[in-house]
């Protein structure tokens, strides 16, 4: 994956999941938690993007997660 990704791309990727599962951040392979997802907001102009907001700490990754995502201390 990409370093940045489009609005289209991740759209892309969620579009082959279960619409009905929550959706959580996996942030810090050094810290690995999962983060609720808050606000979303679009910034236009030249410098337009899509920012999505974190909204708390949900808990520790699961072992399957971190081993995913190739993530130490698996």
């Amino acid at each position: 994956m990409p370093y940045e990704i489009t609005v289209r791309q991740l759209l892309h990727q969620l579009q082959t999941l279960d619409p009905d599962l929550p959706a959580y951040f996996a942030i810090n392979p050094d810290w690995p938690h999962a983060h609720r997802i808050g606000q979303i907001v679009q910034i236009t102009g030249p410098d337009g993007a899509v920012y999505i907001a974190e909204n708390g700490q949900e808990g520790v990754l699961p072992p399957a997660v971190r081993k995913q995502l190739n993530w130490a201390n698996v």
